[in-house]
């Protein structure tokens, strides 16, 4: 099993649900609202008041999924969230030894 995690722009978040729900075995994801900012070397600060005032609002979503499913979500989660400017968000994915459904057996 693999979590596959992303943080993305929060305008995006509704044509990603649509298209991960075309993905078969889409497993349902956890939307956090989160915020926050480019490492300092990727934007330039002028002043004092672009160093604080930099963070931006961020949707997380977090996945617990198979194996096969794993790649064919992070690729659209790209695909769905790209703009080409910084500030697109990051998706990765960890591997996760054991997972249960609380109401359910084993995945």
């Amino acid at each position: 099993m693999m979590e596959v995690k992303a943080v993305v722009r929060p305008n995006k978040l509704a044509a990603l649900r649509t298209a991960l729900l075309e993905v078969p075995g889409f497993p349902g994801m956890t939307v956090t609202k989160v915020e926050g900012c480019s490492a300092a070397n990727r934007t330039e600060k002028v002043n004092i008041k672009d160093e604080l005032t930099d963070y931006s609002a961020k949707i997380k979503i977090e996945m617990i999924c198979n194996d096969e499913a794993a790649q064919v979500l992070m690729d659209r989660i790209v695909a769905i969230c790209q703009t080409g400017q910084i500030g697109d968000g990051i998706v990765w994915c960890t591997e996760v030894p054991k997972a249960f459904f609380i109401a359910k057996s084993s995945l």
